[in-house]
């Protein structure tokens, strides 16, 4: 079967394209709760995070482990 180069070159400019568990939503909870001084590291008994730095590594790897694409 041959492919069409027209349907080729359109999904080319389409980009790429994520699904709805990629929106940022465990990201978006994650860096809210270090703006409102409530995000711990590890569990919630243990030190608050201070650094942004931080705050973006955690929120990264939550939504690692919820399955969204980051």
């Amino acid at each position: 079967m041959r492919e069409n180069p027209a349907l080729n070159a359109r999904r080319k400019r389409m980009g790429r394209t994520r699904d709805k568990g990629a929106k940022g939503y465990k990201v978006h909870k994650v860096m809210h709760e270090f703006k409102e001084g409530t995000l711990h590291s590890g569990s919630k008994h243990g030190p608050k995070v201070t650094k942004r730095s931080q705050a973006v590594a955690i929120a990264l790897d939550s939504a690692r482990r919820a399955g969204e694409k980051v």
